[in-house]
């Protein structure tokens, strides 16, 4: 798959960002995370977006991005130096793999440097290209030049275009490849093109894409090709396309063909002759293009995980099918060896009586065991024909092994037998052959026979007889287990693969709320309760969040949370809401690990404030909280003068001033807490819902008392991970569980189930141990 720019991308996205998005001011930069970056732009009449990611991307956006909760350093600078200014300019500088933006005017100017190669880089610099900040530090390594703060950016050491390469130094280039390279291959590191370009001019050329080198002057015509798309990409105008790659689904029904899942694999500015033929999407712009395929890549990933796990579940059933089909292979082999040596020892029986007789006598003897051997070997050399078939003496388990023949054929007859199945070995094409021929080879075939001493002849071949009828029983017995196990095994895989289809549905179904960024829970009486999971988050809470009507709960304990509760109503928050949001912000704070219980208190959103007395200081994450105190009388005459200070504010006016935030908090990409948003999250679902996915949540007891899945957490020793699964597994065994929340619940990542959680735990609920022991 395709990840990064290469400069033909480069070129065609400058060309359509200099002809949409020049002139547009900065309003702000957001990071994504700590190499990308969005960079909102707008004019009066229009607004859009550019998306940077350092060694990758640059190009304009129509899709929300979540950003993070706190700005980068790096995003501070740039807001600090860019904020308000116009875009005037954007260049690729040279031929290089870097992008310079330009914002402002003569010396009021500020540029943003992108490399989009290697491990990338950003570099925020002013309008003499000395740098103010960057995302890393580094050395060029040809030359003796750090990128770093107060140093100048070295543009002047971009490689500048080149004209098109001679054929001197091209036959140059061919003769020192390695032979057998590939000339897109060889000629990749020499051009600016990129190998795609260059494969493409080549087929352009009537070469292959995969040629040998050879011909200078043909390939030299490829590259004249290649040169007129770097030219047309100089003031590019035209279409992009997405190149899709066909990856099959495997299906479980016998001739039904397999599913086809279309996945992005490449995105370019032009359809190159070698995707001609592969499925592609067709667009407007080259902008939209790159904006669709980065944006679809997570939904992609869980396409393809998903697919994964499908090709997983079917090989573990191919596995099966074929450790059964080796199984019963062993099994019939077993058989068929055990009737060829009874036949061959019934055959032969005067042979083996003859054998055994002599074996015993010498034993009754107390003839030693490496004479024996040594008489056998003198009795093999006289040519005597019975020590001839003793092959080994196995004394300790008093058995000998004998070599053993059909003496009803001749040894002409041995030979051409020999002969024609070695003819039929090599001709062989077909594995299932007539198993009856092979088995008549088999016998006539000298085999080497292990015979009890303690037993006759008779009773030797009857020992084998035995022994293949019992394995035959078990063939057959091994047989009615397959059966049982293939339809297990094949209904397993199948509820496999269905549960995976319908976890990838509702994953990609799944909608995240702004307020998961946060520790949050609705309280019992449907208000949403937030809390800061750091001190950012109770900066960014109380800073952000906190408005007219709302209610701000703390605790006076070491780690404690701020809670706010969320009010837009404007109504009196009743007590109920208030003890969960105090339970929360107790439960969030040294108490839980400690187990001890105490109190905490309240206040309305006006008593919170980020100014200290003077000569003190607030750390991020603290507050000043207003609370009353001392009162002073005036006498009848002054108190004109005191009139309105305590004017109570009226629900009209702090409604006025929640919607003062509206637009600000829809320009962030937040939603408002309307009341089809909190309803939607039940914890009730009836058999007549359309459940669309899980949320987990992590409340005040009291909170969740009506809720239908519900474990109780105490502290205890737990780690929170084991705790959430553990939490999951109730709720899977419960009795009243439907399939469909079984599927919600698998949906759910790990990493969600016990993020919310205050700590180490004790995980208690109904029949949990029964469940586990079951």
């Amino acid at each position: 798959m395709k990840t990064r720019f290469t400069t033909v991308d480069i070129r065609a996205v400058i060309a359509e960002i200099n002809a949409n998005y020049i002139g547009m001011r900065v309003y702000n930069v957001y990071d994504i995370d700590n190499k990308t970056y969005l960079i909102r732009l707008q004019k009066p009449d229009s607004k859009a977006v550019l998306l940077i990611e350092s060694g990758t991307r640059i190009h304009s956006t129509d899709f929300e991005w979540p950003k993070n909760m706190m700005p980068s350093g790096f995003a501070m600078k740039c807001r600090k130096h860019l904020k308000t200014r116009r875009l005037t300019q954007i260049k690729q500088l040279g031929i290089d793999r870097i992008v310079d933006m330009q914002f402002g005017s003569d010396e009021a100017a500020y540029h943003l440097i992108i490399e989009l190669y290697d491990r990338g880089n950003i570099i925020l610099a002013d309008h003499e290209y000395t740098i103010l900040n960057l995302l890393r530090f580094r050395t060029a390594e040809a030359e003796d030049v750090k990128i770093a703060v107060r140093e100048r950016y070295p543009v002047e050491s971009a490689r500048p275009p080149e004209p098109l390469i001679s054929l001197e130094r091209l036959t140059e280039i061919l003769s020192k490849a390695p032979n057998g390279e590939q000339v897109k291959r060889v000629l990749n590191p020499h051009l600016p093109y990129g190998a795609t370009l260059i494969e493409h001019s080549l087929i352009e050329a009537g070469l292959s894409g995969s040629i040998k080198i050879d011909i200078a002057p043909k390939i030299l015509e490829a590259l004249q090709i290649a040169e007129t798309y770097m030219e047309k990409t100089e003031n590019f105008s035209g279409r992009g396309y997405i190149i899709q790659k066909t990856e099959k689904k495997p299906s479980l029904t016998p001739g039904k063909p397999s599913e086809e899942l279309l996945t992005y694999d490449e995105f370019h500015p032009f359809l190159f002759a070698q995707h001609a033929k592969s499925p592609y999407l067709e667009f407007d712009t080259f902008d939209k293009v790159v904006d669709e395929f980065f944006s679809k890549m997570e939904s992609q990933k869980i396409d393809l995980k998903a697919l994964q796990q499908e090709k997983q579940a079917l090989k573990k059933l191919e596995n099966v099918k074929k450790d059964h089909e080796q199984r019963l292979e062993a099994l019939h082999q077993a058989q068929e060896v055990d009737r060829i040596k009874g036949e061959l020892v019934e055959m032969n029986l005067p042979v083996v009586e003859r054998a055994l007789q002599v074996v015993r006598s010498a034993l009754a003897n107390q003839v030693d065991w490496t004479e024996i051997g040594v008489l056998v070997k003198e009795a093999q050399a006289a040519g005597d024909p019975v020590a001839c078939a003793i092959k080994e003496l196995k004394l300790q388990t008093n058995h000998i092994t004998m070599l053993l023949k059909n003496p009803y054929i001749s040894e002409e007859d041995q030979e051409e037998e020999e002969k024609k199945e070695i003819v039929e070995t090599k001709g062989k094409k077909n594995k299932n052959k007539d198993k009856g021929q092979n088995k008549k080879l088999q016998r006539n075939k000298p085999m080497l026979v292990d015979v009890d001493l303690g037993l006759s002849a008779y009773a030797n071949a009857k020992k084998y007889y035995d022994s293949k009828r019992s394995a035959e029983k078990k063939e057959q017995k091994t047989i009615e287990a397959a059966d049982k196990a293939m339809k297990s095994a094949e209904k397993k895989t199948q509820q496999t693969l269905k549960e995976v289809q319908t976890v990838t549905t509702i994953q990609k179904a799944r909608k995240v709320y702004w307020f998961e960024k946060f520790l949050w829970f609705i309280s019992s009486e449907n208000y949403l309760v937030i809390a800061g999971r750091d001190q950012q988050q109770n900066e960014m809470i109380v800073k952000r969040y906190l408005r007219a009507g709302d209610i701000y709960v703390h605790a006076d304990l070491h780690g404690a949370t701020s809670c706010v509760i969320k009010n837009p109503s404007g109504n009196p928050i009743p007590p109920r809401t208030l003890t969960e949001a105090g339970t929360m912000a107790v439960c969030y704070s040294a108490a839980w690990d400690a187990k001890i219980v105490t109190s905490a208190w309240w206040v309305h959103h006006h008593q919170v404030s980020k100014t200290a007395p003077t000569g003190e200081y607030l750390t991020t994450g603290s507050f000043m909280i207003r609370v009353p105190s001392l009162a002073v009388s005036v006498d009848d005459q002054s108190v004109f003068r005191h009139q309105g200070e305590r004017k109570v504010r009226t629900v009209e006016e702090d409604m006025e001033e929640a919607t003062s935030r509206t637009a600000e908090l829809l320009d962030e990409g937040e939603e408002l807490i309307a009341e089809n948003l909190l309803t939607s999250l039940t914890g009730q679902p009836h058999p007549e819902d359309v459940m669309l996915f899980a949320v987990p949540v992590c409340a005040p007891y009291t909170a969740l008392s009506n809720y239908k899945h519900k474990v109780k957490l105490t502290p205890g020793s737990q780690k929170k991970g084991k705790a959430a699964r553990t939490a999951v597994f109730s709720f899977m065994k419960a009795k009243e569980v439907s399939p469909r929340e079984k599927d919600l619940f698998r949906s759910v990542k790990d990493s969600d189930l016990s993020r919310n959680m205050p700590g180490k735990v004790k995980v208690s609920a109904p029949n949990l141990l029964a469940a586990k022991k079951k």
